[in-house]
């Protein structure tokens, strides 16, 4: 295994891995097998907040169980933050060269040129849903129902209660329970807490399309356990009773939660006879966003997988994130890959397997097929250089802020700042830099970083707009001129 927190898992599963896992190939020539696609994502869920993973205070056995069923990308990289990932995803570029640079102020908005890969998908056939979480836009034009999804039930900005930023003024008041969301083109009214709603809405939108034969993407985009931190009582009680404090109880219930949700997901779909032609995969959005841990008046760093930095971090522990991919019969069964792969490359993989024609005039793509790697885990994957920056410059200071909070990583490299320069593969955690020992190596990947840069910043469409008053946020005007015309309804999902 490539990296150390992996060697946590054995570990994790109490010596019962080696036992549990059948070592399966993956069935060749994936390409145009149409398989439907679950994709659950997490909200600042980083790769030490699960149990398979080597946290010992959390306990996750169904995302543990399917761990130990799935092909897992053990050095899988995405952005440091949440609406770069997604514009990555969306878009199949370097996020920067969609416009997004930050999470707030406009800049979160993906570049309306953008064929998005759920169009990609509809394109071959596929009805396509959101539940949660989108993160690149709420004008009009921007919203992911009109950027390919036919399904769509979300809330506005960053993050539910974010209302200066965007979302409904009401999910201020109880953040996370009981929340107005839109739903398609309705905003409406909704009980219960929004994890549970949100698998709720999926699952019932999945079995009409299982159903109905229908081939499906549903990107099932939680906001959880992103801050605020708010967990159902059930979830968090052992958390208090064991005597963590409130927060620690709160974000570790969010998790708790979320693992409860993803088992019911699977439960589900083995009990409709769905799993053999799903492809699901549970990974994260960028590395963990928590504070200190406080247990009996005694503080402690949160598990992180032994990697350096958080979320908004240019090191590994900002962009290194669990991966886990599963298709029941065709993918193997506890298989590692361990190649240098990121979020860039979701967009083609989904593409190829759906057997989707991309149209000729449309945006170039960064990234690469997975379907290799899948086929065969040892498959031939050249060295590559991924490019990241935390973004989130103030206004006129882009170009001062070139190279802080940057880094190029390649399989072996860490290039941190422009200057400092980790051996990954001999030091995961980042302990020591070496830039002194190999400046042909600092030089060859500034060098790589600056040409990248360069054909990134013409792209930043969304630099340099006015910040927008939260009164004037699209949602809130969606909201008050709904309510004046007809009303706020309640909205629940139908079961399944």
């Amino acid at each position: 295994m490539k990296f150390n927190s992996f060697k946590f898992a054995t570990k994790a599963l109490t010596g019962t891995l080696l036992v549990l896992i059948s070592f399966q190939t993956a069935s060749a020539e994936l390409a145009g097998k149409k398989p439907n696609i679950i994709l659950v994502m997490t909200d600042d869920q980083g790769m030490g907040d699960l149990s398979c993973m080597g946290n010992e205070i959390l306990k996750t056995p169904n995302i543990d169980r399917f761990y130990e069923g799935s092909t897992r990308f053990t050095d899988f990289q995405v952005s440091p933050t949440c609406a770069p990932t997604r514009a990555a995803l969306m878009s199949g570029r370097s996020p920067f060269k969609v416009g997004v640079t930050h999470t707030i102020l406009q800049r979160e908005r993906m570049a309306q040129k953008v064929f998005t890969m759920p169009q990609a998908l509809k394109s071959a056939g596929y009805t396509t849903g959101l539940f949660g979480k989108w993160h690149l836009g709420d004008e009009e034009a921007y919203l992911p129902q009109n950027r390919g999804f036919d399904e769509v039930l979300m809330h506005g900005a960053g993050g539910i209660g974010q209302v200066g930023l965007g979302d409904f003024a009401a999910n201020g008041k109880n953040p996370y329970f009981d929340n107005v969301l839109l739903h398609n083109d309705t905003v409406v009214q909704t009980k219960g807490f929004c994890t549970d709603l949100f698998f709720e809405a999926a699952e019932a939108w999945i079995s009409k399309q299982h159903k109905s034969g229908t081939p499906y993407f549903a990107y099932v985009s939680l906001n959880a356990p992103h801050g605020p931190y708010f967990a159902p009582k059930k979830s968090k009680q052992r958390f208090l009773d064991l005597g963590y404090d409130k927060k620690t109880a709160s974000r570790y219930g969010m998790v708790e939660n979320i693992d409860e949700n993803f088992g019911h997901m699977m439960e589900q779909l083995k009990s409709w006879g769905a799993l053999e032609n799903t492809l699901v995969i549970f990974m994260t959005d960028n590395g963990m966003s928590m504070p200190a841990i406080k247990q009996n008046r005694k503080s402690m760093e949160p598990f992180n997988a032994g990697m350096k930095g958080k979320k908004n971090s240019p090191d590994e522990g900002g962009t290194h994130v669990p991966a886990f991919w599963q298709w029941k019969g065709v993918l193997g069964e506890g298989v590692d890959i361990n190649a240098l792969v990121a979020h860039i490359d979701v967009y083609q993989t989904f593409s190829e397997l759906a057997g989707a024609e991309l149209p000729a005039s449309m945006q170039e793509l960064d990234g690469r097929s997975l379907l290799p790697l899948l086929e065969d885990s040892k498959a031939e994957w050249p060295d590559r250089e991924l490019f990241f920056h935390c973004g989130r410059w103030s206004e006129g200071n882009r170009d001062k802020e070139k190279y802080k909070n940057s880094a190029v990583r390649t399989e072996k490299w860490r290039l941190v700042d422009n200057g400092k320069l980790y051996n990954i593969e001999e030091d995961p955690g980042q302990k020591m830099d070496v830039a002194k020992d190999f400046p042909e190596v600092v030089a060859e990947l500034r060098k790589s970083y600056d040409k990248w840069w360069d054909s990134a910043v013409p792209l930043m469409v969304n630099e340099g707009l006015p910040k927008i008053s939260k009164e004037d946020q699209p949602f809130p005007i969606r909201y008050e001129k709904q309510l004046k015309e007809k009303g706020i309804p309640d909205w629940s999902p139908e079961k399944p």
